[in-house]
């Protein structure tokens, strides 16, 4: 009988090698759902900012694609401007503009036309030939068309009421010479006489003009213009 209850009890003892199985607990449970549902959570709130990312940089993308054309389309008007007109922020200056008022354009006036006469010295040796010098001058403010040619000239050479000498006495042949005149300028014209007499129709005279400290008057000529008195003595 003794044997039977040992037998028995050792039947009870687990075999060698062989391990018990426990159930885990309910805290253990609580802490794995508790576990899993945060990470739940955290990939959820992932995903969740990932499209709202995503979303932001196309927003952003989007308004940079919709900001360059109007930029492009304000240049374009800028640069449109120009070629199709005045813009209407300037036209206010150009109503403002005033027009200036046009001067009159100078024309010539011939009585400011003069002619002077003049000799290259005053008084002359018996062997010496005045120079006699005829001067038109411009006076006006705008230029002149004047004839200073020969047909025109005179050269007059008096002494007192006697005439002594004409340089159109023996003129070979009279010239129109027209020149352009400017403001203020002068032409002149020399003539070398040859202290002889002259008359009209070019006759010969025997009668030379008397010297001896005596004075004559030359008087320059220009069409029907005529030069104050130049005064020079011949010795």
């Amino acid at each position: 009988m003794g044997r039977q209850g040992d037998s028995s009890a050792r039947g009870r003892t687990p075999a060698s090698g062989s391990t018990a199985v426990r159930k885990p607990s309910a805290a253990v449970y609580r802490r794995r759902r508790l576990f899993a549902g945060g990470a739940l959570l955290l990939v959820i709130a992932l995903i969740l900012s990932g499209f709202a990312i995503a979303g932001g940089l196309n927003g952003t993308s989007e308004q940079a694609s919709s900001t360059e054309p109007t930029a492009g389309a304000s240049s374009a008007t800028a640069s449109a401007s120009p070629s199709g007109g005045p813009s209407s922020s300037a036209s206010p200056s150009a109503t403002a503009a005033v027009t200036p008022t046009p001067s009159a354009t100078p024309t010539c006036n011939q009585n400011l036309i003069t002619v002077s006469a003049s000799t290259d010295k005053p008084a002359y040796g018996p062997e010496e030939k005045p120079m006699l010098t005829l001067k038109v001058t411009n006076g006006g403010t705008a230029p002149c068309e004047v004839n200073i040619g020969t047909s025109q000239m005179e050269f007059l050479v008096t002494s007192g009421a006697d005439r002594i000498f004409s340089s159109r006495d023996c003129q070979a042949k009279s010239e129109d010479l027209v020149k352009v005149i400017p403001a203020g300028a002068s032409e002149t014209a020399n003539f070398p006489w040859s202290r002889n007499r002259s008359v009209e129709g070019c006759q010969p005279v025997e009668a030379k003009p008397g010297g001896g400290g005596a004075y004559y008057i030359f008087t320059a000529k220009l069409g029907s213009k005529a030069s104050p008195k130049a005064v020079f003595q011949l010795n």
